[in-house]
């Protein structure tokens, strides 16, 4: 008896999981990005950006690990990182902080913790590009791999964000 309902609620417990998986998954952009942004960095449209990167200097800076930006990244982007992120880093001591810096990754959860970061540390223009190398891949715009040479692959993090990569090859 006690090991029969063990059983059921192991099994009640990981269809549970399962399906919440599932739905993380499946969540438009939208909801997802309204579940783990506090949207305190104002976001910036592929478009937008296209147009930004015509008519005026920008820093792109990508918040991806350096693995990710390996595989695939915009062509004028500089790494930055996620988890070793660091203000103090040299690279970003020499930046002009009175130049536009639009910050990206997969999709744009982990750019705006380091936006943030950029912006408490007196860049005066910090923007989140909605829907990171995913949305721009999207929508046909080329990335390049470490060598410089375009590429279709992209770099999705894991098989669950893969979802939101709709074109391109995606690596792991």
């Amino acid at each position: 008896m006690v090991l029969n309902n063990f059983m059921k609620i192991f099994f009640t417990s990981l269809v549970c999981l399962f399906f919440s998986g599932v739905m993380v998954g499946q969540k438009p952009l939208d909801e997802l990005l309204k579940q783990y942004n506090t949207q305190s960095v104002p976001y910036i449209s592929i478009d937008e950006l296209r147009m930004f990167q015509m008519n005026d200097t920008v820093t792109i800076l990508d918040a991806r690990e350096p693995e990710e930006f390996k595989v695939s990244h915009l062509k004028s982007a500089i790494n930055v990182g996620y988890s070793d992120f660091s203000i103090e880093e040299k690279q970003l001591k020499t930046l002009n902080k009175n130049i536009p810096v639009i910050v990206y990754c997969s999709i744009g959860i982990r750019s705006e913790k380091i936006a943030e970061k950029l912006k408490n540390a007196g860049f005066a223009t910090v923007k989140n590009l909605y829907g990171g190398i995913f949305e721009w891949k999207n929508k046909g715009y080329p990335v390049i791999d470490s060598t410089g040479t375009e590429t279709e692959n992209v770099h999705t993090f894991s098989k669950i964000w893969r979802k939101y990569l709709k074109k391109g090859n995606p690596i792991y």
